[in-house]
């Protein structure tokens, strides 16, 4: 077995010579590597709640003006599982979506991150429950890992009064008491994650900000402007760029002059990671947040490089700007999923019926939360006096579309 995972291990690392997406003239001797299982088994796992320890491999990180991680890394059974059922879930939840929005059920926008598990899920594995996250519009994993529920979601996207936002929301505008929500406009949740770090250490509190970006909002000026207001004030934000290398219909390369995300924060550290690794998504957290929160080494940027399967946006079929065989090659080998999943039945973890099992009830969990969001209805008339200002904060009375159309509460 041993023989076996260390060929496939070599083979993996002959096919990622250059990362997909990046033009040769940006890279230099090393570069990022984004296969999704890499990573090495030092000791083998024991007890489940028994931590056990693995080495990531040496280019899943690079660092522009601090330190890389450590490589060295410690994992339990319990939490490899935990991440791979609720990667597994997640993923479910949003071809769920996707299979609603073409059945006409879900209009208007939605932004889906099938691909990107690994970020997200290996994020909330690496910070802390009372740390702040505020992301773009491809946020619906977020809106459930930091507190909501697949059936909030999937109701808010179909309009429902079960949804997170009682249905009045879509699928930005979901929050919970540590999660700000997607932001429709590009980029302009990355000075509002400032702005929550801000409050954070004004306020005395032992925790950071995630302020969550894509390549395509890296050139936005308020992007910029928050990193200088950031490290002038030394704040406690970690500033994440989310690389899936495609912003909107446009390669990283045709749109930015300095793809290496993780370098343009001009006095602020960096660090790259791979983002289709959760072991190394996991650890470039935990170090972001001891950066930030325990050593309060002010601001960092953390560039995840991972890829979405699908299109911006459900209205864009996401092959006119890339090859459909591009995409199967990533989908085939380097899914985080399918990686995850290597790494557990390798190292003795769960067997592949023991994960077939975690499957089955991914499908029934996210199968249960769409048929109680379809069953739900739609918001009434009266509830689009609603929900307009914070409760016990509202206005003696509201005035509507006309003169004469007035509400009083």
């Amino acid at each position: 077995m041993a023989s076996l995972a260390r060929a496939r291990f070599a083979g993996r690392l002959a096919s990622v010579s250059r990362p997909v997406g990046f033009a040769p003239s940006t890279l230099r001797a090393r570069f990022i590597q984004t296969s999704a299982d890499t990573t090495q088994l030092h000791e083998s796992p024991s007890d489940s709640s028994q931590p056990f320890k693995v080495k990531i491999h040496e280019d899943s990180f690079r660092a522009y003006n601090c330190e890389m991680p450590e490589l060295d890394v410690e994992v339990t059974k319990d939490e490899l599982l935990k991440m791979y059922s609720q990667m597994q879930t997640m993923r479910r939840m949003e071809m769920a979506a996707d299979a609603l929005y073409k059945a006409k059920l879900i209009r208007g926008f939605c932004h889906l991150a099938i691909g990107q598990e690994a970020v997200s899920v290996g994020m909330e594995h690496g910070m802390h429950k009372d740390d702040l996250v505020i992301t773009g519009y491809r946020c619906h994993i977020q809106a459930v890992l930091r507190g909501g529920t697949i059936k909030g979601v999937i109701g808010e996207l179909m309009g429902r009064q079960c949804g997170m936002s009682n249905g009045k929301g879509g699928s930005m505008h979901i929050f919970t008491p540590t999660f700000f929500g997607g932001n429709g406009i590009v980029g302009a949740q990355v000075p509002l994650g400032a702005g929550l770090a801000f409050a954070l250490k004004y306020s005395g509190k032992e925790n950071c900000s995630f302020a969550m970006y894509g390549d395509g909002a890296s050139n936005q000026g308020q992007v910029f402007e928050a990193f200088n207001m950031a490290k002038l004030w030394d704040l406690p934000c970690v500033f994440v760029c989310e690389n899936n290398r495609y912003g909107m219909g446009t390669s990283a390369e045709r749109s930015s002059s300095n793809t290496e995300y993780f370098k343009r924060g001009d006095k602020i550290p960096g660090i790259q990671v791979n983002g289709m690794d959760i072991i190394a998504t996991r650890k470039a957290t935990e170090y972001a947040r001891k950066w930030t929160v325990d050593d309060k080494r002010g601001p960092l940027l953390v560039e995840f490089v991972t890829y979405r399967y699908g299109g911006h946006s459900m209205s864009d079929p996401g092959t006119t700007y890339r090859s459909r065989e591009e995409v199967q090659r990533m989908r085939s080998t380097q899914d985080p999923i399918r990686g995850l999943q290597r790494y557990i039945e390798e190292w003795g973890v769960a067997s592949e019926q023991e994960l077939k099992a975690l499957d089955k009830e991914a499908k029934a969990t996210v199968d249960a939360a769409v048929e109680e969001a379809k069953a739900s209805p739609e918001p009434d008339v009266k509830d689009l006096w609603t929900d307009i200002y914070y409760k016990g904060t509202e206005p003696p009375f509201m005035r509507g579309r006309e003169r004469e159309e007035v509400h009083y509460f």
